[in-house]
């Protein structure tokens, strides 16, 4: 038997301006509940009840979609006065946020009205308390990514050692030479991580200094980031609204000072801040 669930996208403390939701997802409307706004949308149990969910999530076009709407979603919500395309390009400059969200999952599922209103009650504080902290504040995603091969390159121009082997290699018997390769690519490898690891680290502790709350996720594989140079840091940081200006600038003199080697940096935002809402993330799941 067929029936609606209920679906939510996120919570809000302001009146949320659905007029520029109705043209992303049918069936939109908010449940009020104790100063809080609950953004959700009927959906058919054809699709979204737990057993047709699980089915779905491994058809790729159907996940696109349904994820894709989701995020404009929240993303309208969260700056409504902005059209689709400008948004996607004012939102990496910062300072358009109108409204604080806590978004959800996708996937979050109630079967009625009464049970999202029971998990509202039930940690109406914690919310709250989350919304407060997230107030004037945006999530930030910060991805580095290298050309390993033209960083490898750079560096074995400019390592006196490595330069040394080249010498030795190029006057060495076959025998010699062979041995000698092979120690100056283990050589390479290893100065090659080294300056990886202190990209990664010294732009993750820079870019924390302007930041409130800041976090490392997983990284990504290629298949994922449709990229060909391989990911090295993928982080998330949570900054002041007004010390944005701040944040981005650190980004542009990373840049400049690893254009030469290979790195490249890759700063969008502001997003709905998934990164510093734990709370959404364990409460997604209806009981």
């Amino acid at each position: 038997m067929i029936q609606n669930l209920i679906y939510l996208y996120c919570l809000t403390n302001k009146v949320p301006k659905l007029k520029e939701i109705e043209a992303l997802v049918n069936n939109i409307y908010f449940i009020f509940h104790q100063g809080l706004y609950a953004v959700t949308g009927r959906v058919s149990s054809n699709e979204f009840s737990e057993e047709n969910l699980k089915k779905n999530l491994s058809n790729l076009e159907w996940i696109t979609a349904k994820a894709s709407a989701h995020e404009k979603v929240i993303e309208t919500v969260m700056h409504p006065a902005l059209s689709a395309s400008k948004r996607r390009c004012e939102v990496r400059k910062g300072g358009v946020q109108n409204s604080c969200v806590i978004p959800f999952k996708f996937g979050a599922i109630f079967n009625t009205e009464e049970n999202l209103k029971t998990m509202l009650k039930k940690h109406i504080k914690e919310f709250k308390d989350t919304l407060k902290q997230l107030e004037g504040k945006e999530e930030w995603g910060v991805k580095i990514y290298c050309d390993m091969g033209k960083l490898k390159e750079n560096l074995i121009q400019d390592d006196k050692e490595l330069l040394n082997l080249d010498r030795e290699i190029n006057s060495a018997s076959p025998g010699k030479a062979f041995i000698l390769k092979k120690k100056k690519e283990e050589l390479a490898n290893t100065i090659v991580n080294k300056k990886l690891n202190e990209c990664g680290q010294e732009s993750f502790e820079r870019l924390k200094q302007y930041s409130i709350q800041s976090r490392i996720n997983k990284l990504l594989p290629g298949e994922v980031t449709e990229r060909k140079d391989e990911m090295i840091l993928n982080a998330a940081f949570l900054a002041d609204k007004n010390k944005v200006k701040e944040f981005v600038g650190v980004i542009d003199v990373l840049k400049a000072q690893y254009s030469d080697k290979g790195i490249d940096f890759d700063c969008t935002g502001p997003w709905p801040p998934y990164n510093f809402c734990g709370l959404s993330r364990e409460k997604a799941q209806n009981g």
